[in-house]
């Protein structure tokens, strides 16, 4: 099912009972009642039962189905509330007593990266928080782009934030949006499809040529003060999150891709003191 048709279905039925979320959950992951079934370890027949509401299933039959079927946290709440049970995952903001060795992990992070960018950002791609190395790739953005929340993807596409200053801008944003196509695909979160339409709409120039082979990953070229900077990046998240807040932070750290970068990236940074 693509984000558009995910779109499509939910402006015309929200499903209300735990199976109707089910089938539509299993037919998003292209499974069949025959595949789930196995892989949770319970009779097809007795799935098509819970899906057509002749049986009720227990609140462990609808984690493990959940599981198997990598449901985000968010919505196995929605999965366990629609069964009739309460929901299992809290959803608590970083600045929760709770999370706190979360968010000292999330800063040291960010520390340790320097001089290298790095940042943290939700599941609907929006800031929240970044290394001192941020602030002067941003450096000359309108303030108005700038306001909370900020939106990681809306200012890597913004015709007045970095899309003039992106030299590969094809080759970035086209991978950008491929990212969020699969996320708008995995999760069906009607907020990220609207933010893969509305990015679609942007003016960005179609790719023109493969990569180099020169390249072991796409690059992020930018283009500061008459300088060219080059970074590769990777995604981090944490590993077995049962908080809704930390199962949908993702932490992106950018590294040099040549040494005329990293050597500019330790110029910055000793500015800054």
């Amino acid at each position: 099912m693509t984000a558009h048709a995910s779109t499509a279905r939910a402006a015309h039925s929200q499903p209300v009972h735990i199976g109707d979320h089910l089938r539509e959950w299993r037919q998003r992951r292209r499974m069949s009642q025959l595949d789930l079934a196995g892989e949770a370890e319970i009779s097809a027949r007795h799935l098509s039962f819970v899906e057509t509401g002749r049986a009720a299933p227990s609140r462990d039959m609808v984690l493990r189905l959940a599981e198997r079927l990598d449901v985000p946290l968010r919505e196995r709440n929605v999965l366990l509330v629609a069964a009739g049970y309460a929901p299992a995952f809290p959803q608590r903001p970083l600045e929760d007593p709770a999370l706190k060795s979360a968010r000292q992990a999330i800063d040291l992070v960010l520390r340790a990266h320097e001089p290298n960018p790095a940042l943290a950002y939700d599941r609907h791609w929006n800031l929240v928080a970044a290394n001192r190395m941020l602030a002067p790739l941003l450096d000359g953005i309108p303030q108005r782009l700038l306001g909370q929340p900020v939106n990681v993807l809306r200012l890597a596409f913004h015709p007045e934030a970095l899309a003039p200053r992106t030299v590969n801008l094809a080759e970035w944003c086209g991978h950008l949006l491929e990212r969020l196509h699969r996320q708008c695909e995995a999760t069906a979160d009607s907020e990220l499809i609207k933010l893969y339409s509305d990015l679609k709409s942007y003016p960005i120039p179609a790719r023109s040529a493969p990569l180099s082979s020169d390249n072991v990953a796409i690059p992020f070229k930018l283009r500061l003060g008459g300088e060219i900077l080059s970074f590769f990046s990777t995604t981090m998240v944490f590993g077995t999150p049962v908080d809704i807040t930390l199962s949908e932070l993702a932490l992106e750290t950018f590294f040099p891709a040549d040494e005329r970068t990293a050597e500019r990236l330790k110029q910055m940074a000793a500015n800054l003191g």
